[in-house]
């Protein structure tokens, strides 16, 4: 199958229709993996039951975000790692047909790090791989990425972010031409010499997945392109100065909504347009109630008479503002439940929440599924 593709490549010059994976000029299959397996602990108590690469953001589950992005690069095929709570994870995607994908699981018996888990997804790739870690939201160019990969003729590149503050993190190291030429983890002051880094997004020549070593843990930033560099591999940097942001604290997963929300990442969110903000055809907003942009009113949400909602606030679903309940900058899980004159401001709030009548939740509280604050109620 994959050598009559390669030849439809190189005599037409184009995709052909129908294939469940992206074919390229010339000749040769992209998939991807996207890295779904970690337990997402700094979300904790959102993730005790969700699995992080499927908590919900605005409208749709995080991975959805992936799978898009990935759609716009023409990538259908796509392999799912995952270990913690995989049943989740599939219970909400399936084998990917309703959103035209095919996606595959390749579950970890032990975590295997980022490496092991794309070693473990080996058995399901062909020619060139795109790995994405699951908790990175961005609008990079997967196309031009991957073009400008085959253009180099690299075994290896790495999209790379620039950031303020590069000494918190490791740094990736170029030269004029754009090759990567080292890495440095935990620079001190007078090592840092760029602020770009590793942005947790590749693409690879699948054949390069040798170096890893099968069934054990194995870091992707930390050993297998160290591992490259040393060998002489030429691996290649796509400097991406667009948007992108790692949802894996509180902080930055209620900052993903404002962003959403105020259109700084662009995303067709599902629901009619009202004063600056969205409400779902299968919400209801009573007369008398005060919507402040922007704001997303989710499928079978009701926001009662003389209750206010934003600005930068996310009822996901099935979510009841009583009359005079104000909830702003803040993000509530499907079933939430606000009872009059609470007031919600910069907090997070799991499925199934109830907070009863006068209730205060301020800023920075974080709330698991099924939780009860009884009336009156104060978390600051």
């Amino acid at each position: 199958m994959r050598s009559s593709v390669r030849a439809f490549g190189r005599f037409t010059g184009r995709d052909l229709p129908g294939m469940l994976s992206c074919a390229f000029a010339h000749g040769e299959l992209v998939k991807a993996v996207i890295l779904a397996g970690g337990e997402g602990t700094r979300l904790r108590p959102l993730t005790l039951t969700l699995p992080k690469p499927v908590v919900p953001v605005v409208d749709r589950p995080f991975l959805r975000h992936q799978l898009d992005l990935l759609g716009q690069a023409g990538v259908t095929e796509v392999v799912f790692s995952v270990a913690y709570r995989p049943e989740r994870v599939q219970a909400i995607f399936g084998d990917g047909s309703a959103l035209g994908k095919k996606i595959r699981y390749a579950m970890e018996p032990t975590p295997l790090g980022t490496g092991g888990a794309v070693k473990n997804a080996e058995r399901y790739l062909d020619d060139v791989t795109i790995v994405l870690n699951g908790d990175v939201l961005t609008d990079v160019d997967l196309a031009e990425v991957v073009r400008r990969h085959r253009e180099s003729g690299a075994a290896a590149t790495l999209v790379l972010v620039p950031v303020p503050n590069p000494a918190a993190y490791g740094l990736v190291e170029t030269d004029g031409d754009g090759r990567v030429r080292r890495f440095i983890e935990k620079p001190q002051p007078d090592q840092v010499t760029t602020d770009t880094i590793n942005a947790g997004i590749y693409v690879l020549q699948t054949s390069t997945l040798e170096l890893m070593p099968v069934g054990v843990n194995h870091s992707i930033e930390r050993a297998f392109f160290p591992a490259l560099l040393g060998r002489g591999d030429h691996v290649a940097a796509h400097v991406h100065r667009g948007y992108w942001i790692d949802i894996g604290t509180p902080e930055k997963y209620l900052q993903v909504h404002r962003d959403v929300l105020n259109g700084r990442f662009p995303v067709r969110v599902e629901g009619r347009r009202v004063d600056g903000g969205w409400i779902h055809e299968g919400a209801v907003v009573e007369p008398g109630a005060e919507l402040r942009a922007p704001f997303y009113v989710g499928p079978g949400s009701r926001v009662s008479a003389q209750a206010e909602v934003g600005p930068d606030a996310v009822l996901a679903s099935r979510v009841r503002v009583d009359a005079g309940a104000r909830i702003r900058d803040s993000v509530l899980w499907e079933g939430c439940h606000v009872g009059e004159s609470a007031v919600i401001d910069g907090a997070l709030l799991g499925a199934g929440v109830r907070a009863g009548r006068h209730v205060v939740i301020g800023p920075g509280a974080v709330l698991g599924e099924g939780a009860s604050l009884s009336d009156y109620s104060r978390t600051a």
